[in-house]
């Protein structure tokens, strides 16, 4: 459709819901193509080309070669199991990345059927009239035809970073932001078809890169391989020195290397973080890339804003005070425009002087109120929430806001300014002069040459602003001035007259005043930041439990926040870009950075962050820019993917213990076991196949673990932490040493007997590391007997398996075993439980190990850490304070 056809048929009524579906189905949705699809026979190439799998064909080859079949099967068993394993787990990662971005898609503001509606961008079509103000990523290519003071950033398609100047009659293209002003346009391109479209198509093969943890793992696989190697090497000229053929002793090694990696370690870490992040996700906090799963189980600082972070997010006026100075209070129920008005406790009827408050608060504003939906039972924002409440106050106070704007067009405006604090609009009035409306901070609008009034007026109206504050309220000035001429610059206008103030409250969420100790308890310290008066912020605080007399409340307008002192927990009249200084500040002191934001100022804050935190109804910029989006904005739900993270890291941990612990054991009993004339303790295909049974299903349920008890009531890793910290190398010695001592010692009690001793080995072996995979499960809480039951059944079908290989004549035919007597298969099973036995019964007790309240952590407290499955710091699983995020968290779900 071409774009005058389109900027023709279209009003301000914008595009009706049936139209708008027409050509949703027409042109498709507005977004980018999506990557190519990865085709089954494209998954299975990239799993034969790890360099393991490829090992292990080379060994089929050469023993097809030599007709030894029952080898050659048993190494394709693995290398299909292994495949389809490895298949079937990216596949689940896709689709949970998929569903990510999904739940991450971003909204845009829509004229429809003559409403104010908020879509998913997606839905946009050619035709539609779309508003778009400060923080908004513009959603499609639009043809402006209203535009005030329009600054657009189009670094993402430029590279230029100076925002540039649009008007009314150019094009805003997709993927740019709004860095200030307003505006409103048609859609004239969408999709692959948009400035942006084109450029995400070329891109759209891209895969993402591997979180750090990934990288940090693969770089640990490498060195174990290498070491594997060598020591698999050292196996195979021991053989051959000891007389046995040349091309066995050459399988044997490289079935020895394949077993001792645990190459199923990347797709496990790959979907361990994907799922997790659909956890968290389904908590209503929503990964935007996989890297915030293992950094949140780091943080040691959050700084949060208030507002629908630790309040509800429903604001509204309560207090307001008139020129003259008199106080009235507002009630209603959220953004609902009914409600009533009183003085002194009881009901009034609005005098004028209230009115002309309200409509000064309705005109300089760009918010609307929806009403409630069938999805939406009640009345919500469209806009800034401040700003729809003063929507709401107009309306409580007898004003409609659509006649009320109309009856008063707006001609000029100056949007909020961070620099100045303030907002300024200018409207025509019905006999041709001008209304000047500015809104504000009390002490950016109470001020000489803005307002034309003396200094005892202004001391008593800056005196009640700090009252209200005191009292936790936000307060904001409002002047207006009728004139005759519109003033030359609407950003510093003069001679207006105080109308007076307007209180908005937000109610604190329930539990919030716990929120703080529960973070505290966690090791993780809670910091707030907020542009409101220093009152208010104090009086907010104190709420919460951060704040007490005496305590420092740093002023972002009174130096340089950076150089706050390290008690400092409060942080008031700061500017978003002094939130870069604030991080920096934390960072230099070793903490790792939670930093919460919703603004387009705040942006470069949230990625400077180590964590970036998006409130779901922030602006669009905000989310693109955040790793994490709190759908219901509230902070609390953060604890819970702080312990999503820590249960994630901990369970990759637990799965590197135990297949580790199995492979130090086989290459100990391949290394040690001529020592005790045992030239070759296990064949290739008996390596092969316990690696098979142990490294495969049992290995992925480890990583479906629940929780820790307590695991919120112990201090933060740190990020520089080694994967193998915290004691876990030494626990895997030990472990791999107690399988391989009562492996070699059965094998050794089965030769002097004159019994199968190879048999008794492969038996051992096989059943005590599928021990040990139950002895570092995570504990449960105490009166919860039900955990991750698939592990168990896991285990006990791994452990068939393994008996099935000494039991069954076309295994043993296969495996080269040889068959076991009840008695001997009971003894072996007695022997394989002791290391597993051992390794339970030794773990550290549990103990009170929080990290301390100012969040510097320390560490665990036990060596042992938490992948030893019991050797976490724990809090004794008591489930107390914000019992019901805390649960979530940190109960061992």
């Amino acid at each position: 459709m071409p774009t005058d056809t389109i900027t023709s048929t279209v009003t301000t009524a914008g595009l009706s819901r049936a139209e708008a579906q027409a050509r949703l189905l027409a042109d498709g949705p507005n977004a980018a193509a999506a990557p190519p699809r990865r085709h089954l026979a494209t998954r299975i190439l990239h799993q034969l080309t790890d360099p393991l799998v490829a090992l292990l064909l080379a060994a089929a080859v050469v023993t097809t070669a030599l007709r030894d079949y029952p080898d050659t099967a048993v190494i394709l068993l693995v290398v299909v199991v292994n495949t389809a394993i490895g298949v079937v787990q990216e596949v689940r990662a896709d689709r949970a990345i998929a569903a990510l971005d999904r739940l991450a898609a971003p909204t845009a503001r829509v004229v429809r059927d003559g409403r104010d509606v908020v879509l998913p961008a997606a839905e946009l079509v050619r035709g539609d009239l779309v508003r778009v103000e400060a923080g908004d990523v513009v959603p499609a290519d639009l043809l402006l035809h209203d535009a005030s003071r329009l600054h657009l950033d189009e670094s993402a398609l430029t590279g230029e970073s100076v925002p540039v100047v649009r008007a009314a009659g150019e094009e805003a293209s997709a993927g740019t932001v709004v860095a200030t002003g307003r505006a409103a346009g048609t859609v004239v391109r969408t999709g692959a078809a948009s400035a942006l479209g084109r450029i995400a198509t070329l891109a759209a093969t891209t895969r993402p890169a591997a979180t750090p943890l990934q990288r940090r793992l693969a770089s640990l696989g490498r060195i174990l391989g290498l070491a594997a190697v060598l020591l698999s090497g050292l196996v195979f000229v021991l053989g051959v020195l000891g007389g046995r053929p040349l091309v066995e002793m050459a399988v044997t090694a490289v079935s020895l290397v394949v077993a001792a990696v645990p190459e199923s370690l990347p797709a496990v870490v790959t979907l361990a973080l994907a799922l997790g992040a659909r956890r968290m996700a389904a908590a209503r906090a929503i990964p935007r890339r996989l890297h915030a799963v293992e950094t949140l189980g780091s943080v040691t600082v959050i700084a949060s804003d208030k507002t629908g972070t630790l309040t509800e997010g429903r604001m509204a006026v309560q207090q307001a005070v008139t020129g003259d100075g008199t106080r009235f209070g507002v009630t209603g129920t959220g953004y609902a425009p009914h409600g009533t008005v009183h003085r002194e406790g009881r009901p009034v009827a609005v005098p004028d002087e209230l009115r002309r408050l309200a409509r000064a608060g309705l005109l300089c504003n760009d918010a609307a109120l929806a009403p409630p939906t069938e999805q939406r039972p009640h009345w919500g924002a469209v806009g800034d929430p401040l700003e729809a409440a003063l929507v709401a106050f107009g309306a409580r106070c007898g004003l409609d806001p659509q006649a009320t704007r109309h009856a008063w067009p707006r001609v000029a405006e100056h949007p909020f300014d961070q620099q100045l604090r303030r907002m300024t609009t200018v409207h025509r009035s019905c006999d041709r002069r001008y209304l000047v409306v500015c809104k504000g901070a009390p002490e950016s609008v109470l001020t000489a040459p803005l307002l034309d009034a003396d200094a005892d007026e202004l001391a008593a109206l800056s005196a009640a602003a700090h009252r209200l504050a005191g009292d936790g309220l936000r307060v904001l000035a409002l002047a207006a001035a009728l004139v005759d001429a519109p003033p030359a610059d609407p950003a510093r206008p003069e001679g207006l007259r105080p109308v007076g103030l307007v209180a908005v409250g937000d109610p604190l969420r329930a539990g919030a005043p716990d929120i703080a100790d529960g973070f505290a308890d966690a090791g993780v310290r809670l910091v707030l930041v907020t542009g409101d008066h220093p009152a208010t912020a104090a009086a907010i605080a104190g709420q919460l439990g951060l704040w007490t007399d005496g305590d420092p409340v740093v002023r972002g307008d009174d130096g340089d926040p950076a150089d706050a002192p390290e008690a400092a927990r409060v942080y008031a009249r700061t500017q978003p870009e002094q939130k870069l200084d604030i991080i920096a500040g934390l960072q230099s002191r070793g903490h790792v950075v939670a930093m919460t934001g919703d603004g387009v100022n705040d942006a470069p804050a949230l990625r400077r962050a180590d964590i970036g935190v998006a409130m779901g109804g922030g602006t669009e910029v905000a989310r693109q820019a955040a790793d994490l989006v709190l759908v219901d904005d509230d902070l609390s739900t953060v604890a819970t993917a702080i312990g999503e993270g820590r249960r994630i890291y901990d369970n990759i941990r637990r799965f590197l213990r135990y297949a580790l612990s199995g492979g130090v054991a086989e290459i100990a009993v391949m290394l040690l076991g001529p020592l005790f004339g045992m030239a070759v303790p296990l064949l290739p295909a008996q390596i092969l196949w316990i690696n098979l049974i142990t490294h495969g299903v049992p290995g992925v349920a480890l990583g479906a673990e629940p929780a820790e008890p307590g695991m919120l009531r112990r201090a933060p890793r740190s990020p520089q932490e080694s994967v193998l910290g915290a004691g876990l190398g030494r626990q895997i010695l030990i472990g791999g040493a107690l399988i391989a001592a009562v492996t070699l010692g059965a094998g050794v009690l089965a030769a002097r007997a004159d019994r199968p001793w190879q048999s008794v080995i492969f038996v051992v072996l096989g059943l005590a590391q599928l021990g040990v995979a139950l002895a570092v499960r995570a504990p449960r809480p105490p009166g919860r007997h039900r955990g991750n039951l698939a592990l168990p059944l896991a285990v006990a079908a791994s452990a068939l398996l393994q008996v099935a290989g000494v039991l069954l004549a076309p295994l043993r035919d296969l495996l080269g075993t040889e068959a076991l007597g009840v008695g001997e298969l009971l003894a072996c099973a007695a022997v394989s439980v002791l290391p597993g036995l051992v390794l339970r019964l030794t773990r550290a007790t549990p103990t009170t190990g929080a990290g301390s309240a100012s969040g510097t952590g320390g560490g665990p407290a036990s060596e042992d850490g938490p992948a030893s499955g019991g050797g976490s710091v724990t809090g004794g699983g008591s489930v107390t304070g914000v019992a019901a995020w805390r649960a979530r968290g940190g109960g061992g779900t």
